[in-house]
């Protein structure tokens, strides 16, 4: 079976977008799905949040766009049964500049996938919080579809107009099968007026591709990366991870039709 192919994109930064990328992947690999992570970002934030450090990498995902080096050789294994990476590193910087000179350069990540999409179930793509060449290589690439997550804060929709067209134009010349495959609320303070205010007006704006569960703000979420794991083996009863496995859930009823009950002890390390 061809794995199904998703990027997580907001050209706003601070949405959870790396955070939604890794956990529900987790969530995925411990369902029992084979799931592959792309860190498109030069921060390399998805690549520390599970514990690779990026600056002792041999191979990145750079060294596969920009010298065309197979991707075999840069997907790294990580703690989690069924969860690998394709890792980011700071050369990606300066990728977009390498990139532009190149034929065919919004296809450069499509290709370099298409040996090993039969090896997963799914892959995600974790892009740049920007709607550079890296991003258009991710939408060109993804096969199913969009994942945006949105922040419940003011100003959410703010911007959106831009990635919205980005994902027209991308529809239109590059990829015909890009849709928006969910929009995720992420970082709701039930306390504040405001967090409803915007779940109403997102919900509103995008009626139906709105995901049930809702993502609260939650320290633990905050402070897994730091420890270079999921949320789902950091902290697996706290609000974020109960949230993180019902979006999985939801994932996969959704994409999948089926219901799926998956707990912390699913996720196995590697021995």
């Amino acid at each position: 079976m061809t794995a199904r192919i998703y990027c997580f994109a907001n050209q706003k930064g601070g949405v959870a977008k790396t955070t939604t990328a890794v956990n529900l992947g987790a969530y995925l690999a411990a369902s029992g799905r084979r799931v592959l992570l792309v860190d498109a970002d030069p921060q390399s934030n998805a690549t520390t949040s599970l514990g690779i450090n990026p600056r002792t990498l041999s191979v990145s995902l750079y060294d596969v766009l920009i010298d065309g080096r197979p991707v075999q050789e840069a997907l790294t294994l990580t703690q989690w049964m069924n969860l690998d990476l394709l890792p980011s590193s700071t050369d990606l910087a300066g990728a977009e500049v390498e990139m532009a000179g190149v034929m065919a350069r919004e296809r450069l990540l499509a290709r370099a996938l298409a040996p090993i999409v039969e090896k997963y179930d799914y892959i995600f793509i974790d892009e740049p919080p920007s709607l550079g060449l890296l991003t258009i290589n991710g939408l060109t690439a993804a096969t199913h579809g969009v994942i945006i997550p949105v922040q419940c804060e003011y100003l959410a929709l703010e911007g959106l107009s831009l990635l919205l067209n980005t994902i027209r134009q991308v529809r239109e010349i590059l990829n015909e099968r890009l849709v928006i495959a969910g929009v995720l609320l992420t970082m709701y303070d039930a306390r504040t007026n405001l967090g409803q205010e915007v779940v109403e007006e997102v919900r509103r704006f995008f009626p139906k591709e709105v995901f049930q569960t809702i993502i609260p703000r939650n320290v633990r979420l905050s402070e897994a990366p730091s420890h270079g794991q999921t949320i789902l083996s950091y902290a697996p009863m706290s609000a974020g991870a109960m949230a993180y496995q019902a979006l999985a859930q939801e994932f996969l009823q959704r994409v999948e039709g089926v219901r799926v009950q998956i707990s912390a002890s699913s996720l196995q390390r590697v021995s």
